[in-house]
């Protein structure tokens, strides 16, 4: 594997700094950053200054919404009374032109753990116990959510029985693919010639919105005929826990021609996922 140099990290690290720093009304006098202290220093200074003219500019966009007309950011509109509970968002496809054969259906959340949160939830309307197969590296919160609020999930690490015909448990089976995880996981997966699988979470977080590996995994599912949930918080821009912002979606892919979930006990989710969960 090739590893990046500290003078190749820097001067990636400042082309971000001088793109999220021009998103700024008034922007921030920054020296070129020397260390990696700098770099996080910076990154927090830029966030911390464009909640402040967020919070200055566009006083009336608030939990509860007091402007009364809709909010506009690049195609996408925001509309809420009260965004935790009746957030709609009105849009193109952020996944874009991946998979043309199939069709979204978008819900909006107010972050991404509380989108994860309520599809958990949800799938205990839909089955009394599951298991739930994660690869290692996965995002621990979203273990932490399943251990303290989803008992009906056992989770089990991910091992050969994935591939095994005989022998499988009567529970239906539910695999976290996380976009964390590393290569060799996502690799791993995809080497599995016979998925016994009932649901497929993909946590799409760090990738791009068209990239080559959501375009890999929905094409495996597709071929497997596995039912596919895309997962995804919107407004991680760094590596840094730096949130500018929060949204959270749930995605279900339908395939056009073939559609997986009128053959698996989930094909109700969809249904119960919209019932007003909150995180």
């Amino acid at each position: 594997m090739r590893m990046e140099t500290i003078a190749a990290y820097l001067v990636r690290k400042r082309e971000e700094l001088q793109l999220l720093n021009s998103c700024l009304r008034s922007q921030l006098d920054l020296a070129d950053p020397m260390s990696v202290t700098e770099v996080v220093r910076y990154k927090f200074q830029i966030n911390a200054a464009l909640r402040a003219e967020h919070a200055l500019h566009d006083w009336t966009v608030t939990e509860t919404a007091s402007a009364q007309t809709p909010q506009e950011a690049g195609p996408f509109e925001f509309q809420y009374d009260y965004q935790r509970a009746d957030l709609n968002v009105d849009g193109p496809s952020f996944y874009g032109e991946i998979g043309n054969a199939a069709t979204y259906e978008a819900i909006y959340m107010a972050s991404g753990m509380a989108a994860i949160a309520a599809l958990l939830l949800a799938s205990a309307q839909v089955t009394k116990q599951a298991e739930f197969l994660v690869i290692q590296g996965s995002y621990p919160e979203t273990l932490e959510l399943v251990e303290g609020y989803a008992p009906h999930l056992r989770i089990t690490p991910l091992g050969p029985i994935l591939n095994e015909a005989e022998g499988r448990v009567s529970w239906p089976r539910i695999l976290l693919l996380d976009s964390c995880v590393p290569a060799d996981g996502f690799r791993q997966m995809l080497r599995f010639s016979r998925p016994m699988l009932d649901l497929l979470i993909f946590d799409t977080t760090c990738f791009s919105g068209e990239s080559g590996r959501i375009r890999c995994v929905l094409g495996w599912a597709r071929k497997w005929g596995i039912p596919v949930v895309m997962m995804r918080s919107h407004a991680k821009l760094d590596s840094l826990g730096a949130e500018y912002g929060r949204l959270g979606s749930t995605v279900f892919v339908h395939y056009k021609d073939d559609d997986p979930w009128m053959r698996t006990k989930f094909k109700e989710l969809p249904t119960k996922r919209k019932r007003p969960f909150d995180c």
